[in-house]
């Protein structure tokens, strides 16, 4: 071999993905080259030139740019120009020579050649033409605006140290100590670790409301572990465990897990009358459903001060499923209130996006309860609780669901042993109705009532899905059947007629992935409900590649924030928020990432479809 083509396969060897090809092949790939000099400044390929060619930096390097923004920067053994061979279109980029450049190109041709016969070539070169919607997240994400609650730390936060004693105390002994350090809350150490914490309302409720002795040690009446938060996070992650929860005080510990202090919703309140956790607050104090739906038309503004903050869509769904739940939380307290005791054990849960944390806006409601066995289904208190508080929700601005999935309909109102059997069917004689009302049924979370109910049939059922072959080749068509609106050719698949003429359903892209993780973590049997979440167990349990499980949450992410900002526009314009978008309002940038993630939930389709079996 020449020794000048041999520095150049010895070169190639060093980088990938070449280093995984066979020798033989590495031998050949040299000859096949050309070499071009590029000198610093001058550009190398313009954004929408026609590109037939590979190329590899050899040595110096060149920038990446897209409308002036950087995307990339590749020295010596890097590649660009993938993109076009890859999409068959014309170049996405301008490329300029950081520095006096030395480039091997490998044609067309030759390149097709290497991806078709080589998978590890394929791969690499996917990634790297995946990898720029993070480069889009970052460039979207740009807060418009700055706002104290959602950029403070923990430890920024004025705070006091927190008031302590042992659990052994008796509950005397714990008030008075409240009461003279002028506290709400006293957490409880033992051996110098926090074993519990009593609030002012857990006095109330646990003690005087139940006639309880107050010489009874502490211990019996505190909260025990109490969720705790490290002095990292942010004041944002603070919002969300409140809200969450629907707690007021969080104790604040360092890396060591020694606690160093306490937050307080009032805390946050300070830094913005206008959070979250001051309207959940406010909701929890509402007498009558008027005043809850009142409140709640809130919420559209919370969302809207989120996307013009540094929040991720993903916070954002967390948000506002929070303030979603308070409101649910309160309707039901208000009904169960005014039609008196419920004449058996319940939990209402929520299904769907609201179960994920994964609520946008202008949705739809879905929601069943769970029966305790020696419940009666047939009692109407039951019909009586799930219509007052469907007509609150949907007072609130969600309609009800099209296809009847709520606890008005007593399809979806059933004892324990009854879901356990309907899902049982389900699972061993799919048909299309029980498939959907199945994956549904996945997306439970536990909301109001003996909670234990929803959590133990979960645990059930999901391993017993996971473990049917009939019903996962059943999920598995439905998955692959959901299309993101791309072409073939990656154009965008547009309405051609009627009011949403010219726009792209955005929600295709969305659910897919969705599914996609559904099936995955079914799999895997992980409880998980949040998609990231799931997505993130299928690749802990080898179902998936940390690229594919990366891949899709970020194609998640980009989608989501584009529908979130969609729809808050939609709502400061007087209009009913949809999932309707119009690509030729995006940027130039947004466009071609949309673009990427939509084709990333097709590969992933794909790629589940080959895998495993599915029913058509």
């Amino acid at each position: 071999m020449d020794v000048e083509l041999a520095e150049v396969r010895d070169f190639l060897a060093e980088h990938p993905p070449f280093d995984v090809l066979p020798p033989e092949v590495l031998a050949g790939l040299p000859a096949r080259c050309s070499l071009r000099y590029a000198r610093r400044g001058s550009t190398v390929l313009r954004a929408g030139q026609l590109n037939d060619r590979l190329f590899v930096v050899r040595s110096g390097a060149v920038d990446i740019s897209d409308d002036g923004q950087l995307v990339d920067r590749v020295g010596a053994g890097g590649s660009f120009g993938m993109s076009a061979l890859i999409e068959r279109a014309p170049t996405r980029y301008d490329v300029t020579a950081r520095e006096d450049t030395l480039l091997l190109t490998l044609p067309r041709e030759d390149f097709d050649e290497l991806v078709e016969r080589h998978p590890a070539v394929a791969v690499h070169f996917a990634a790297a033409h995946h990898g720029r919607i993070r480069t889009a997240l970052s460039q979207l994400q740009q807060a418009r605006r700055g706002s104290a609650v959602f950029r403070t730390s923990v430890r920024d936060l004025p705070r006091v140290a927190p008031v302590v004693a042992g659990p052994d105390v008796t509950i005397t002994e714990a008030a008075q100590i409240m009461a003279r350090e002028a506290v709400s809350c006293l957490l409880l150490m033992e051996q110098g670790r926090l074993v519990g914490i009593i609030t002012d309302r857990d006095l109330r409720r646990r003690v005087l409301a139940v006639g309880l002795s107050p010489e009874r040690p502490v211990r019996e009446v505190m909260t025990p572990d109490p969720v705790t938060v490290s002095s990292r996070a942010l004041a944002l992650e603070v919002m969300l465990e409140m809200t969450g929860r629907n707690i007021h005080h969080l104790p604040v510990v360092d890396e060591a897990g020694a606690v160093v202090g306490l937050v307080t919703t009032t805390d946050l309140v300070r830094l913005e009358r206008s959070n979250p956790v001051y309207l959940v607050t406010d909701l929890a104090r509402q007498q009558d459903p008027d005043g809850v739906i009142a409140l709640s038309r809130r919420i559209p503004r919370v969302v809207d001060q989120l996307v013009g903050e540094d929040a991720s869509a993903e916070d954002i769904g967390r948000v506002a499923t929070a303030l979603t739940d308070a409101v649910t939380v309160r309707l039901l307290e208000l009904a169960e209130a005014d039609l008196g005791p419920a004449p058996g054990g319940y939990a209402w849960a929520t299904l769907g996006s609201a179960a994920r944390e994964e609520l946008a806006m202008g949705g739809d409601q879905d929601h069943a309860l769970v029966l305790a066995d020696d419940a009666d289904p047939q009692d109407p208190w039951w019909a009586a609780l799930a219509e007052r508080v469907t007509e609150g929700l949907e007072a609130v601005g969600m309609r009800r669901c099209d296809g009847d999935v709520m606890a008005t309909n007593p399809q979806w109102r059933m004892t324990a042993s009854q879901w356990r059997s309907r899902f049982a069917r389900w699972t061993h004689e799919p048909h299309p109705d029980a498939v959907l009302q199945a994956a549904i049924f996945y997306d439970m979370r536990a909301l109001h009532g003996e909670v234990s109910l929803v959590e133990r049939l979960r645990e059930e059922v999901v391993p017993m899905g996971g473990r049917s072959e009939l019903l996962l080749a059943h999920l598995t068509g439905q998955a692959a059947r959901m299309r993101p609106p791309i072409g073939f050719f990656r154009g965008f698949v547009l309405e051609d007629a009627g009011e949403h003429r010219d726009t792209l359903d955005i929600k295709r892209g969305i659910a897919a992935i969705v599914q996609l993780a559904r099936v995955h973590a079914l799999r895997a049997g992980s409880l998980a409900l949040p998609t990231t979440a799931r997505l993130t167990a299928a690749h802990a349990r080898g179902m998936i590649g940390a690229e594919t499980a990366t891949d899709l949450t970020d194609a998640l992410e980009l989608m989501s924030y584009l529908r979130l900002r969609h729809q808050v526009k939609q709502v400061r314009d007087g209009l009913t928020p949809d999932n309707r978008i119009d690509p030729h309002r995006l940027g130039s940038l947004e466009r071609r990432h949309l673009r990427d993630a939509f084709q990333i939930v097709r590969s992933a389709q794909h790629g589940l479809s080959t895998r495993l079996p599915q029913v058509t």
